[in-house]
């Protein structure tokens, strides 16, 4: 089966690129010039070349510069949502959906179930929520995944930045009072790949509103302090520069951060039989990439000899 990933070129779309084969799927990913969501002619002629599932990565993601670019977001995020679920109900095909941990508040003290009321506080949050509702009133096959501090290989992400941080400056501070669920995209890509290998095998899936993260949680400044260990470990840095956690009062930015951002992912767990990655794992698989990306004469030295 073919399978349209929207949002190509980004974190989690290239992972579903790279990874669709090894699921026995055939990828149709056009590049951002191509296809654009929020442009609804776009997406019809995509749609021309008859997938058999939509997987939407494509999202407006800048937090910040969407308080400012309301209309922008909204047109990606609600808007692109929305063309995506009518496209699919007018071809028959299901529509999976990456959604996000910011539709919450992040004022609760237990982790967010699927059910649990929903509360953005800004303007990407609020966007992204308006576009889950918009598949939700449309198509009946969806599957919307929220997911929640996305880093990996690609892109521009935390672990990216902390690794660039350390090799300019001696000592900085993390934000020590968000709790949240790192989670690797190639994670996220797999999970939503291993679900498309199903339906296109025959099995009837359970639509909704699901919840997948990395486990356990842990703050930004406990995700620092981990990628700066096994950055040094893995050679990407050359040593690791003091940490000190400092409250989010003292990193100001537009956009209102959840404080809280857990996902409780047992109900994907218990319908698919899917667990969440320890975020550790993760992230030295990631290093481990980035290592051989920077020094790929030395990783190949070290795989001949292990």
């Amino acid at each position: 089966m073919r399978i349209l990933v929207c949002g190509a070129g980004g974190q989690v779309g290239r992972e579903l690129v790279e990874r669709a084969a090894s699921f026995g799927l055939e990828v149709l990913a056009p590049a951002r010039a191509q296809l654009d969501i929020a442009q609804p002619e776009q997406v019809a002629a995509v749609m021309r070349q008859r997938p058999g599932l939509i997987i939407n990565a494509a999202a407006y993601t800048h937090v910040d510069n969407a308080e400012s670019h309301r209309e922008q977001a909204y047109a990606v995020n609600r808007d692109g949502a929305r063309h995506l679920a009518e496209a699919a109900e007018h071809a028959g095909v299901p529509l999976f959906h990456i959604s996000t941990d910011y539709v919450f508040s992040g004022e609760a003290d237990r982790p967010y179930t699927e059910s649990d009321e929903t509360g953005p506080t800004g303007v990407y949050g609020a966007s992204k929520l308006a576009g889950e509702e918009a598949i939700r009133e449309r198509l009946q096959s969806h599957l919307i995944l929220r997911t929640s501090w996305v880093y990996g290989v690609h892109g521009h992400n935390f672990v990216k930045t902390m690794l660039r941080l350390a090799r300019q400056r001696d000592a900085l501070g993390v934000v020590s009072d968000q709790i949240g669920c790192p989670t690797q995209a190639g994670s996220i890509a797999s999970v939503l790949l291993e679900l498309a290998r199903r339906y296109a095998a025959g099995a009837d899936l359970a639509w909704g509103v699901y919840h997948y993260s990395g486990v356990p949680a842990c703050s930004w400044y406990d995700f620092g302090v981990e990628i700066f260990r096994q950055g040094e470990g893995a050679g990407l840095i050359s040593r690791q520069p003091t940490v000190s956690p400092i409250a989010t009062a003292q990193y100001p930015t537009p956009a209102r951060r959840p404080a809280w951002s857990v996902l409780d992912c047992s109900r994907f767990e218990s319908t698919f039989g899917l667990a969440p990655r320890h975020w550790q794992e993760d992230l030295a698989d990631v290093l481990a990439i980035l290592r051989q990306q920077e020094h790929p004469a030395i990783s190949r030295e070290r795989s001949s000899r292990a």
